[in-house]
């Protein structure tokens, strides 16, 4: 602790004395020396806020690790220097930036700083949804892209995420490489900030018309959309930037009967009706689901701050709502999806999911002949095997189990906006044909298998919880668990060595994706467990998957019961 300490009064000392740094920030920084609160001012100063694979995420504030005018800056210009090593003649970017607060001004100097360097910065003159900036990379042909965000992260934090001239996120060698420029700045007084205006341009609407466009194409089913163009569909934009693009997109498909929540419609950084804007957490949702039961609506969805998550409510057969977790949510969409293809888009074409994501979208691939591809936890990944596909197989679909889903290639990273038109499309679909998407969920489980799955989150902030979390992955490699709920672990993964063990015969194999800190264990009742830190929060994060048969729908709760005691006992091992 108390090595911390001096580190981060050094660290804090030195932004007083630099000439780089403006007044008002010192004056800040004073007045965190000068409070008698070691720990925040540890957190703030104790080291360099990393720009990671991702780029950054951090809480709101003075010092080197916190997001704020300097580390953006920093960020900026590291990214600046690489792609003028990258590229010759005019370099384009796009930026975007969400409802948080301070995105709008970390966006105007990441144009500022690229402007400065000579690269000309295409920026929205708006709020709009990260999926809008990925494909705005490729409409306009830009080398690279940046928003600003911290996707469903609390409200003191925001982050900056950049993007390759495919309009995907940063993977290998550009993202190190990236890093290693951001690393050799050498300095604050090293970043330009001095705009050239004449370099900074506005995005036009026509970006968002050619969006339009091209998800209608991709969209199955439209005769049902016509048909049932009066479902009830219920909508929150938890404060966020969705606002500013689904309900449109959904009018343009031929929706006539949204509801928009009121109450949460307006951008606002503070999210003040919400605890967290995560629509991954029931209490996000829930002004949304208590409207779709007054007006007894068939769908509900609400996006988070950045639009690139969606999150799903569907009645039961007592018409009470409940919201489905990522892994249903994604199964439903997959199996839509794939039922509608053609036999020669399934020969040709190709989904992928994430590792920690649920099996049963391999199981229903591999029941309809269509190649499932499974990669690291991230967008990005699935994006980068988008890249090594070109020119060999189509690609569908992909989707992660924390409520990201994407569709088609004209976007390269998860997309709320065309999630939501395409669960729109389910349900419409679902109703035409005199079912509903709880009927679906049902059928779908009797047919391929009953799989349901959990989640644990440990957070564990500042300095010493990223210890801890460190200590507690150690645990796992050093001291494996034998057996979860009774049943014995049959095979380890472990991801950060490459390696998969066969528990009872020892054997090792080489694993073929890329090296990450990720464990799973696979048991005899085929159970999977995986554990693996959060490449964006401060947290732990455990997934717990349980799979039997559902034979009938009647079926039903009993089954879930007994899923839930085996998931239950499972994370109680856990933690």
């Amino acid at each position: 602790m108390n090595d911390l300490l001096n580190l981060a009064t050094q660290r804090a000392n030195a932004w007083l004395q630099s000439p780089a740094i403006d007044e008002k920030t010192k004056t800040e920084v004073q007045n965190l020396l000068s409070q008698d609160n070691p720990k925040l001012l540890i957190d703030s100063f104790y080291k360099d806020l990393e720009f990671g694979t991702g780029g950054l995420r951090g809480v709101m504030g003075v010092g080197s690790n916190c997001m704020n005018r300097y580390t953006v800056g920093a960020a900026t210009q590291g990214l600046a220097n690489y792609l003028k090593k990258s590229f010759s003649g005019k370099i384009k970017v796009a930026i975007a930036y969400d409802c948080r607060n301070n995105s709008a001004a970390f966006a105007q100097v990441t144009a500022d700083v690229f402007s400065a360097n000579g690269i000309e910065a295409y920026l929205f003159p708006e709020l709009r949804p990260t999926p809008l900036l990925s494909f705005a990379i490729r409409y306009l042909k830009c080398q690279s892209g940046v928003v600003i965000t911290a996707s469903h992260n609390p409200k003191e934090y925001n982050g900056y995420k950049a993007y390759w001239q495919d309009g995907a996120q940063l993977v290998p060698p550009h993202d190190k490489n990236v890093i290693t420029e951001v690393n050799a700045i050498g300095g604050f007084g090293n970043i330009k900030f001095k705009a050239d205006p004449t370099l900074i341009k506005t995005i036009s609407g026509e970006v968002e018309d050619a969006y339009y466009k091209t998800l209608a194409d991709r969209i199955p089913r439209m005769d049902s959309i016509k048909n049932q163009r009066n479902i009830s569909l219920v909508y929150s934009s938890i404060h966020g930037a969705g606002i500013t693009m689904v309900p449109e997109c959904l009018r343009r498909l031929g929706f006539e009967n949204l509801t928009v929540i009121e109450e949460q419609q307006k951008p606002d950084g503070n999210f003040p009706t919400v605890h967290s804007p995560n629509p991954e957490e029931q209490s996000a949702m829930q002004m949304a689901l208590e409207k779709a039961k007054a007006i007894n609506a068939e769908l509900v969805m609400a996006t988070d701050p950045d639009t690139d998550r969606v999150g799903i409510g569907i009645k039961n057969h007592a018409g009470e709502f409940f919201l489905l977790n990522g892994n249903q949510a994604f199964s439903l969409m997959m199996w839509f999806i794939m039922k509608n293809l053609t036999e020669a888009e399934r020969k040709n074409g190709y989904i992928a999911k994430t590792i920690v994501t649920t099996e049963l979208v391999d199981t229903i691939a591999a029941n309809m002949n269509i190649d499932c591809y499974n990669t690291l936890t991230g967008f990005k990944y699935i994006a980068e095997l988008m890249g090594e596909m070109e020119g060999k197989k189509t690609f569908i679909a992909a989707g992660e189990e924390s409520y990201g889903y994407m569709v088609g290639d004209f976007v390269r990273d998860k997309d709320a906006v065309s999630a939501c038109a395409f669960f729109a499309a389910l349900a419409a679909t679902a109703k035409d044909e005199g079912a509903t998407l709880f009927d679906w969920l049902l059928q779908m489980y009797i047919d391929y298998g009953y799989y349901k799955e959990g989640l644990v989150n440990l957070v564990r902030k500042g300095a010493a919880g990223e210890q801890e979390i460190k200590d507690m992955m150690q645990k796992f490699r050093s001291a494996p668990p034998k057996q979860f709920a009774g049943s014995n672990v049959t095979q380890i993964l472990d991801y950060k060595s490459g390696i998969q063990r066969e528990v009872n015969t020892g054997k090792e194999t080489r694993l073929t994706l890329p090296k990450s800190d990720v464990l799973q264990f696979y048991t005899e009742d085929g159970s999977k467990i995986s554990v693996r830190p959060s490449g964006t929060e401060p947290k732990i994060k455990f997934y717990v998957s349980v799979k039997t048969t559902l034979k009938s729908k009647t079926e039903f709760l009993t089954v879930t019961s007994s899923l839930d005691t085996r998931i239950k006992a499972i994370e109680k091992e856990l933690t």
